[in-house]
């Protein structure tokens, strides 16, 4: 009879495996659409042997619970190749934004800043128009026609830039929100796991918490570091703690110097979030890099520009008899910075254009010559004015080419490795349709075994005399 027994039990013990096993396999099929959800398997323990005179029996197994199918490595390698291509990809959209105002005026109302390299060719030549006939002041207006426009397209670049700088800003200062909820949503998942799972798998825990992972990597550059009980600590890439254990830091803003500089604790992480990953990283690095290169490659050739002209008009005579002092074309700035937005024509009379030289008549071109001849001289950091701007902007498509290259590998890296992370953790339905057939088989095998029990033991019951069961 203790055999018997022993029998109803494992058999008992085998029935209710095989539903555990059935359960978890509806629950994939549950949740095979839903967002995050990792696959799950049963986990099959065999139950402690009993001996009998020495020999050992068996007494089953026993299904434990299931375990998710999971690679933590490939989950952190997708996290960090994440990083990059948000990164590039918040960057590359900001940069062709920024390219906007020195793309050659189309005819388009959306331009902003014309073609600016054009404008210079036309100013320049203007000049030399009015080398024909120094006396014209239809040639002259055409000097001062050709200077304003010159000067509104730098000025209005200058203000499209300084403009989307200030929306770069406050792109980047809203993610802090973003980083600050999920950084806290990440420490109470900790806390929770570290309960009650400190040893194991957390099943739907870890689920969250690797996409709250997720969408972090996708919004700052982060380092992830498993600690005891099935924890996790994050830091900034810099080193800075962000979440220890079920404890999360708040990285807070402040204006600084005009722009708005991050810190966690005490410590401002700003310079360092240029290089750091993520949508603030490629926020950052147009705002505090990019866009400040092109004002700056902007003020220098307004600067140059506006000074070279200026210091030639002024050396020459002018219609209305000033000999040396005839008076500044553009507005002179001070200072290199901030040339470009100020960039504007102060002069309002044609009869101030000194086209003779200082000392010549009235009809004398010389001066105007002179500075038609600006055009051709390297009066902008070593290059002619039309080939300074042609360089900028070429120097602006190649950032702007490389970064693209970048963004579309590292978009390809996360897809492959996202395929790859599917291909393990995802559910398949066809894998769940043919491990549900097996345990619905083994289930009914168990149901046979037990009938066939059931009968012996009412055979037994009835002194051997074999019984039906109904």
């Amino acid at each position: 009879m203790g055999t018997i027994n022993s029998a109803f039990s494992i058999i008992s013990q085998a029935l209710d495996a095989d539903q555990s096993a059935l359960s978890i396999v509806a629950n994939n099929v549950a949740n095979a659409n839903t967002t995050g959800y990792t696959r799950e398997v049963p986990n099959w323990e065999e139950n402690p042997p009993i001996e009998i005179n020495g020999v050992s029996y068996g007494t089953g197994v026993t299904e434990t619970g299931p375990t998710s199918v999971r690679d933590r490595v490939l989950e952190e390698r997708l996290n960090q190749l994440q990083q990059l291509a948000s990164a590039s990809g918040s960057r590359l959209t900001a940069l062709n934004t920024l390219q906007a105002p020195f793309t050659p005026d189309s005819g388009s109302s959306s331009s902003t800043a014309g073609d600016i390299g054009s404008d210079i060719t036309n100013f320049f030549d203007s000049f030399s128009s009015l080398e024909a006939n120094p006396s014209d002041n239809s040639l002259r207006q055409d000097v001062l026609t050709t200077a304003a426009t010159l000067a509104g397209d730098v000025s209005n670049a200058a203000a499209s830039l300084n403009s989307q700088r200030s929306a770069v800003d406050q792109e980047a200062a809203g993610v802090i929100t973003q980083v600050n909820s999920l950084t806290s949503a990440i420490a109470q998942l900790n806390q929770q796991i570290q309960s009650t799972s400190p040893t194991g798998d957390a099943g739907t825990l870890e689920d969250q918490r690797q996409q709250d992972l997720s969408q972090l990597s996708q919004l700052i550059g982060i380092n992830q570091t498993t600690t005891e009980n099935n924890g996790l600590s994050i830091t900034t890439t810099a080193g800075q703690l962000l979440v220890s254990g079920g404890n999360s830091f708040q990285m807070t803003t402040g204006v600084v110097n005009g722009v708005t500089d991050f810190f966690v604790g005490t410590t401002d992480v700003t310079k360092q979030m240029i290089s750091g990953g993520g949508e603030l990283g490629g926020y950052v690095t147009v705002r505090d890099q990019d866009i400040p290169n092109a004002l700056s490659a902007l003020d220098q050739l307004a600067y140059n520009v506006s000074t070279a002209v200026n210091t030639q008009n002024n050396a020459g005579t002018d219609l209305a008899g000033d000999n040396g002092n005839a008076g500044n074309i553009f507005y002179q700035p001070a200072q290199v910075a901030g040339s470009a937005a100020a960039m504007s024509v102060v002069m309002t009379d044609t009869s101030h254009i000194a086209a003779a030289a200082q000392g010549k008549g009235t009809g004398d071109n010389s001066n105007a010559t002179a500075m038609a001849n600006l055009a051709t001289q390297s009066i902008v950091n070593g290059q002619t004015p039309t080939n300074y701007y042609s360089s900028f902007v070429s120097e602006l498509g190649s950032t702007i080419a490389e970064v693209q290259t970048e963004n579309t590998a590292e978009s390809a890296s996360v897809t492959q490795l996202q395929t790859q992370a599917d291909s393990l953790s995802a559910v398949n339905l066809n894998d769940e349709a043919s491990s549900m057939q097996q345990f619905e088989r083994c289930y009914q095998a168990a149901s046979e075994v037990f009938t066939i029990l059931n009968t012996v033991m009412a055979s037994a019951l009835n002194l051997g005399v074999q019984t039906a069961v109904s």
